[in-house]
């Protein structure tokens, strides 16, 4: 926990106990369905919680916006950023069931009433966001045109996608056409894990 109250001092005292509460419950949905490998379950704050919420470093959501997590998996990066901000609303969708129902029993558990999970494919969402979040679910090539009918018609000032990516980019982006910026998270986080993470901003 000292490592999220390192990065993020404000954290109220709510927010570090649900941020306990979801580190208890995943590793136990871990052990069940296997939602993230093994040896990231033991470096669970670092290499997944704390690497969710390097997106917070790179986009503020402002109240009352709407976020869409595509291939949310366990959970992330959707779960901690809805710890992190309450007044926000988030939509986690996958297409596998057994972690959706995971992920609804996990929000439930730790009362993020900000939080709605689905069983369904990124391109068959029909409502509509300010934001799109997601963790190296695919190449940007192929996961940008699941997405791009995803925004509101008037999203909110910086709206857009915000995918965290390992390694060089260079190539994986000029593939994709797309004009991105490329944030690392090392300018933020200074464990080593970090050293070669990215945030991928597409504007909406």
């Amino acid at each position: 926990m000292s490592l999220l109250t390192k990065y993020f001092p404000s954290l109220t005292a709510h927010q570090r106990a649900q941020f306990t509460q979801l580190e208890t419950e995943f590793k136990a949905w871990n052990a069940q369905i296997n939602l993230v490998a093994r040896p990231d379950a033991d470096n669970l704050v670092e290499r997944h919680l704390l690497h969710s919420l390097g997106l917070a470093k790179v986009v503020q959501f402002p109240a009352g916006s709407a976020v869409l997590d595509v291939g949310t998996g366990g959970g992330l990066p959707g779960l901690p950023l809805a710890i992190l901000f309450p007044e926000v609303k988030f939509h986690l969708v996958d297409s596998i069931g057994k972690k959706i129902r995971a992920v609804q029993l996990m929000a439930a558990d730790l009362g993020l009433t900000n939080v709605t999970a689905e069983q369904i494919r990124a391109e068959d969402v029909r409502e509509k966001f300010d934001f799109v979040v997601s963790r190296a679910v695919a190449r940007l090539a192929t996961f940008h045109p699941w997405i791009r009918h995803s925004y509101k018609k008037h999203p909110a000032p910086g709206a857009g996608l915000y995918y965290l990516k390992g390694g060089d980019l260079t190539e994986e982006i000029a593939e994709s056409g797309l004009v991105a910026q490329v944030v690392d998270l090392s300018n933020f986080f200074e464990e080593e894990f970090f050293e070669t993470k990215k945030v991928v901003v597409v504007p909406a």
